[in-house]
């Protein structure tokens, strides 16, 4: 019996469009609204910081978005990305399910938000943009933006999270070998940064590293905002990765019964999971697509469905998605890119309306089994990616209590080669579990925007 197989990686299995699963829904998720009025926001707002073409189609409600060829020449360099079935994690764990998973680490930037980072760089280069601006949590976004925006002549500014900055420097190593400026945030290089560090925050979040980011697009005209997670066109360019896996699966002659992924602002659950939706909806499937996040940073599983700004400052539009608040600042855990305190608004309605469970893991726990993952299948994964892991191998060993023979698919969204760091704290026996206490969350949520639906 061979130790891991491998399904589809020949080219075959890569798709020529994008899946937007809005066609699929009873309704469009509610639109942003202003937030001064509380009335639907204009899209001039977001026009003035993003491109075009990606506003087109964050609103379009068609099925399949062809991706443009351009874009494809450069996806080849990673694309189709493997899928394998982890039969030395099966013995380990003595379990009767069938456990696979779809690995995102073969890409320049050893990560799954490369998928994006490359659309977004070509679309904006296509219309005249000279600089894109972004924020970062665990850096991965940071250096796949560096790197697609370097194709495309495009200069690349990063506002990064501080405490991930300084628990990453090859990270930063990275993103400036692609040609990226990076600060550290909060930084002086904004009134949003200075702010915060007047305020005695050091270590910032996710949430301001937007607003830092948003106020350098906002006041120049030659730069435009890129986005990592959150809105509509992200988790759409990244559904290559559950078209991928579904022609995958059925070279296998399996088919996933729960599908599970790490969630942060969103881009990898819904780019493994929306596909599969898409099959429950036309084809009466059964499919489980599971959310897997930090207790530190729990916002599907303890989060409120509310009105709420994406950045800190407030500088955004409302947009209706679980959240924690946007005041809300989260323990420097180590999976830095889920850090942040909200959930797409598309996959926040999609997990409203009962399509997507999530469960919360500790750090701790998620370690371990990124551990176990590395030490039978050889691959040592993000932080991120390991929550995943912890999930999907829970999972098999319910299987192992009641016999039940199900096929498992977690998605690894990329490699931890540029995290040792965090496993050395791990090994160590210094890492420790963070957890939101019910007060804090109390106190974060009570600072949400008043709206009424």
């Amino acid at each position: 019996m061979e130790d891991r197989l491998e399904f589809g990686s020949d080219g075959s299995t890569t798709p020529t469009h994008w899946y937007n699963i809005v066609a699929d829904l009873p309704e469009r998720p509610p639109p942003a609204r202003d937030p001064r009025t509380h009335q639907e926001a204009s899209p001039g707002n977001a026009a003035s910081v993003m491109a075009e073409a990606l506003l087109a189609q964050d609103a379009a409600t068609d099925r399949w978005i062809e991706i443009p060829d351009d874009v494809r020449r450069v996806y080849q360099h990673w694309r189709p990305s493997p899928l394998y079935r982890a039969r030395r994690l099966e013995r380990e764990l003595g379990t009767p399910a069938r456990i696979y998973y779809k690995y995102e680490g073969y890409n320049p930037t050893g990560s799954h938000k490369t998928n994006t980072a490359v659309p977004q760089a070509y679309y904006s280069a296509q219309e005249g943009t000279r600089r894109l601006v972004t924020d970062t949590g665990a850096g991965q976004w940071g250096a796949a933006l560096a790197f697609a925006c370097a194709q495309y002549d495009v200069a690349c500014e990063v506002f990064w999270t501080g405490s991930s900055y300084d628990q990453k420097p090859y990270r930063r190593v990275l993103m400036e070998a692609f040609g990226a400026r990076v600060h550290r945030s909060p930084s002086d290089a904004t009134e949003s940064g200075r702010k915060a560090t007047a305020n005695g925050d050091s270590q910032g979040s996710i949430g301001l590293a937007v607003s830092e980011a948003i106020e350098v697009a906002a006041t120049n005209a030659d730069t435009c905002y890129a986005l990592g997670s959150g809105v509509g066109f992200v988790l759409l360019h990244q559904t290559v990765i559950g078209q991928e896996a579904l022609a995958q699966f059925a070279l296998a002659e399996d088919y996933p019964d729960v599908v599970i992924s790490c969630v942060g602002g969103g881009s990898s659950l819904g780019g493994l999971g929306f596909p599969f939706l898409a099959q429950n909806i036309a084809r009466g499937r059964e499919t489980r697509v599971l959310a897997v996040e930090p207790t530190a940073c729990p916002t599907l599983t303890r989060g409120r469905y509310a009105w709420d700004h994406v950045d800190q400052e407030g500088y955004t539009p409302l947009v209706k998605m679980y959240t924690l608040g946007h005041k809300f600042v989260p323990q420097p855990i180590h999976a830095g890119g889920l850090r942040y305190h909200g959930v797409s608004p598309l996959l926040s309605y999609v997990r409203h309306l009962g399509m997507v469970d999530a469960v919360a893991r500790p750090q701790t726990e998620c370690f371990a089994a990124g551990l176990r993952f590395a030490r039978t299948e050889g691959i040592l994964s993000a932080p991120e990616s390991a929550h995943a892991i912890a999930a999907a191998i829970d999972e098999a060993e319910r299987c192992t209590q009641t016999g039940a023979e199900k096929a498992i698919l977690m998605l690894v969204t990329g490699h931890g080669q540029l995290d040792l760091a965090a496993y050395d704290s791990y090994l160590a026996g210094n890492l420790v579990d963070a957890e939101l206490t019910d007060e804090q969350l109390a106190s974060f949520l009570a600072r949400l925007p008043a709206v009424r639906d």
